[in-house]
């Protein structure tokens, strides 16, 4: 049961963003919870810096979830971030405590054009 408690707190922190109400994240995370982004190299401590990052943030993202998978108290969300132009497919690790977020680690990568050298093996999205 833990892990369809867990996936719906997820879901609803991703409920909040596109419906730009951050504020709900305050509910969703634990005061003290980390987020780490490895390739900016930033981590964002605490409900203080996490609410300073979200109020600044210029456009947020609309946010399309591919798949999420839970165990215990750990669940992954893949997605689509969609910036009003740039679309970003991100992968997100949520670690849970007690029923809310203690520790996010996200990444993005833009698209790219896969390369021709290895078409004969691969199919596309949609071919």
């Amino acid at each position: 049961m833990r892990e369809d408690e867990n996936r719906a707190v997820v879901e609803r922190l991703i409920q909040c963003l596109n419906d730009r109400k951050i504020e709900v994240m305050d509910d969703l995370f634990h005061e003290d919870a980390v987020m780490d982004w490895p390739q900016s190299g930033e981590r964002i401590v605490g409900g203080d810096a996490r609410r300073g990052v979200y109020g600044a943030f210029p456009v947020l993202p609309t946010i399309t979830p591919r798949r999420l998978l839970a165990a215990g108290d750990l669940v992954v969300a893949e997605a689509t971030l969609d910036y009003d132009g740039p679309v970003f497919h991100s992968t997100f690790i949520f670690e849970l405590r007690d029923g809310r977020i203690a520790r996010e680690t996200a990444y993005w990568a833009e698209p790219f054009d896969p390369p021709a050298w290895r078409a004969q093996w691969v199919t596309l999205d949609g071919a």
